[in-house]
Parts: C-alpha cells; structure tokens; sequence
C-alpha cells in the first residue's frame, strides 16, 4: 500500500489464547508485544497461526489492563447484550 507505515514488532510473550481458531485458523490471543521497538504493552487481537497476519485489536498499559479486568470481574452473566 502506497505510504503506508512500516510498523515492526516482537512478541515478547504470549500470554494465552482467548478463543478457539476460527474458519481461516486465526484465533484472538493476549500477548505482551514491543510495537516499533517500544516499551511492550498488553495487547488483544486475532492472530494467524504464524503470527505473521493480525487483525485489528487493542493495545494496553498494565493499568489499563488491571481496570479492564476489574470492570470484565463486575459483570453478571448474561449481561453481553
């Protein structure tokens, strides 16, 4: 794609897969990941098996991830809409 960034990165560690792979074997996983050779952050999305593809996802500071999981710990079954 013409002007697009070249973004590098390193997954530093995977934390753990939060889904089954689905029809293209891509599966969405937690991973602490070092984006352009920055301090690692907490990060969710789809992944290819080879980890050479992803999806769209987001990334977090460990603060943002701790108030994720406090407000995930919140909620009531059945409350996902």
């Amino acid at each position: 794609m013409a002007g697009a960034r070249d973004i590098s990165y390193q997954i530093v560690r995977h934390i753990g897969d939060l889904s089954e792979p689905n029809a293209k074997g891509w599966r969405k996983e937690l991973n602490l990941i070092s984006w352009n050779g920055a301090k690692a952050k907490y990060d969710v999305r789809d992944w290819a098996e080879d980890h050479e593809k992803m999806g769209k996802g987001a990334t977090l500071t460990y603060e943002e991830l701790q108030a994720l999981v406090k407000i995930a710990a919140d909620l009531e079954p059945g409350e996902e809409g």
